[in-house]
């Protein structure tokens, strides 16, 4: 039997089994889970305990709506490698070494914060990724951008250049790697809304 038979068979199999689970009816079923927990399952910020799993298995109507909210996040995940954007959020790393903090990545891997020592102080650069999807969009619209750290304050204020960064001085006295450790090792790029 060649590969792409077994494969066929396994998906075969597969859309048999989930709609056997899909269609069957339970007397006096209702939704044994809340969204919430659907969503933290299917999103793995929380891993469907067993008594939990136990009641996805046990409840057509929850299992139905389990899988129509993991299609609907499947779709959301794909909309989101259009052009929109909103916001990206990145965090500090550990640095074994402890050497001068040199560049941080947004976790979508869109925006790179570049520090740059510069005489007594410091650098501060961002710049898009131009595969970014919505990299064309924003380089065209340049609307307003700013970089805020865990605490709130804003690091970097402006418009992106023809290259698609934005550049400035840092903003504060200490340091930006002790900096992003005391304002919870986080920051955000986000546009500006009047």
């Amino acid at each position: 039997m060649k590969e792409n038979d077994v494969k066929t068979n396994q998906e075969a199999d597969r859309k048999l089994i989930e709609r056997v689970l899909l269609t069957r009816r339970v007397e006096g079923d209702r939704l044994m889970l809340a969204d919430a927990v659907l969503l933290a399952a299917i999103d793995s910020s929380h891993p469907l305990n067993g008594a939990e799993l136990a009641a996805l298995r046990g409840s057509p109507l929850t299992l139905r709506r389990f899988r129509q909210l993991a299609l609907e996040h499947r779709a959301s995940a794909r909309a989101a490698n259009d052009d929109a954007w909103s916001c990206s959020a990145g965090m500090l790393r550990a640095a074994a070494d402890g050497a001068d903090l040199a560049r941080l990545l947004t976790d979508d891997g869109h925006w790179t914060l570049h520090f740059v020592a510069h005489n007594d102080g410091w650098r501060l650069i961002l710049s898009l990724d131009a595969a970014a999807p919505f990299a064309a969009r924003l380089l065209r619209e340049q609307p307003m951008l700013r970089v805020l750290d865990g605490g709130g304050a804003i690091l970097l204020q402006g418009r992106l250049d023809a290259d698609g960064e934005v550049e400035c001085g840092w903003p504060f006295d200490s340091a930006p790697a002790p900096h992003f450790q005391r304002f919870g090792a986080r920051f955000t790029v986000e546009p500006v809304h009047a």
